[in-house]
């Protein structure tokens, strides 16, 4: 019989935080640091805006673009955080979570043999997405030597003649790295002057600490023109299952990507749309009482990490730590492997984001603080050991 299957798709490796994930669901005792998911429920009136809409019986589909409702609270919200203005009725669509946003724009910018400009340590998505959408990646190696940050510099000696698009993925998944506004100047000149797209995945918006406040390349003069911007509600709002994020983008260039929405997707989940029109409405207390806990974790973690010897840079944004182990003699992937066999604690090694994250690990501090307690408690006793394995 002849193979049915695409060559694209066979191509691509599975997920290798996935990989992890599956394991230590089986393993008793373990405790997992891997996933990128909040520990908190979903608020309860945002939870209860979506029970509401059960009752009341909306239940049917909504506009492809999703509720008008919806899209006018993300128009405020986006106008009230980044500072950027958009049509809710032709600039803003809804989709089944920030992922279906980046295939999406993506989908519709790639012609084949397009190159789309990838920093990384970054998001797992975005170089499958490409590949299956026609193009090829070219990859911008970021350093520990820079906290991981992207420079106009990597932008523009990585442009060529078949050039298209930026990934911007900052605040950075797994990194915790941010843009300051300064930097994401010094990218808007060579975007502009280069005739680029930026796709702006802004998913860690509301999770950044200290004094750094978060800033939108679309935000930029000249660049809310050039720019999609995407984000959602399974971070800032603890709402991963309700699979709900928007894409904001200039009329002409949403048009093209609703198309491809209508045909693979019809629309986001009705219950869900409602919920996050409550979320948008009310929840700003509730992303504030989440990030403090989450800065505390940060600090905690930071500081037992650098206390057994991982060097470790101060992450700003989201809910991760990249602390580089290379010098302990393993490669990320043994690392990742010999800890969770030997303590039952599981990471994300480096390399699933990329191969200049090998020597690095992904920590997710977006658990309790006695998990992680007990858990960098197992990971000392393991470094510990590996350091008189070396002695």
């Amino acid at each position: 019989m002849r193979d049915p299957l695409s060559k694209r798709v066979t191509s691509l490796q599975p997920s290798g935080i996935r990989k992890f994930f599956d394991v230590v669901s089986e393993m008793p005792d373990a405790i997992s640091l891997g996933v990128g998911e909040p520990d908190f429920p979903t608020p309860w009136p945002v939870r209860e805006a979506g029970i509401y809409s059960l009752e009341r019986a909306h239940t049917h589909y909504t506009s492809n673009s999703g509720l008008a409702a919806l899209r006018e609270e993300i128009a405020r919200y986006l106008e009230r955080r980044v500072l950027v203005s958009y049509d809710p009725k032709n600039e803003i669509m809804v989709t089944v979570g920030g992922s279906e946003a980046i295939d999406l724009a993506l989908r519709c910018m790639i012609d084949p043999g397009d190159e789309i400009l990838i920093p990384q340590p970054s998001y797992v998505s975005y170089e499958p997405c490409t590949v299956l959408a026609g193009g090829v990646p070219v990859i911008l190696s970021l350093r520990e030597e820079d906290e991981f940050r992207l420079t106009g510099c990597q932008v523009e000696e990585a442009v060529t003649e078949r050039t298209k698009a930026l990934v911007l993925p900052f605040p950075n998944n797994p990194t915790g790295s941010v843009l300051t506004r300064e930097d994401l100047e010094d990218i808007a000149r060579v975007v502009i002057e280069k005739d680029l797209f930026v796709i702006s995945d802004e998913i860690y918006a509301e999770l950044t600490y200290g004094d750094r406040e978060h800033v939108s390349i679309a935000s930029l003069p000249g660049m809310r023109e050039r720019t999609v911007l995407i984000n959602g509600f399974s971070k800032a709002y603890a709402m991963t299952g309700w699979r709900m994020g928007y894409a904001a983008a200039p009329a002409w260039l949403l048009k093209e990507m609703l198309k491809i929405h209508q045909y693979a997707i019809m629309c986001a989940p009705t219950t869900s749309q409602y919920a996050g029109v409550e979320a948008l409405k009310n929840g700003d207390n509730e992303i504030a009482k989440m990030r403090r806990a989450y800065d505390q974790r940060r600090r905690y973690c930071l500081h037992e990490l650098r206390g057994m010897g991982l060097p470790c840079f101060e992450p700003l944004g989201a809910f991760y730590l990249f602390p580089k182990i290379s010098q302990l003699g393993l490669t990320s992937e043994e690392f990742a492997t010999r800890l969770l066999k030997e303590e039952k604690v599981a990471v994300v090694p480096g390399t699933a984001f990329g191969a200049c994250g090998e020597g690095f690990l992904r920590i997710s501090y977006a658990y309790s603080l006695d998990n992680l307690k007990e858990a960098l408690g197992r990971v000392r006793r393991f470094v510990e050991r590996l350091q008189r394995e070396g002695a």
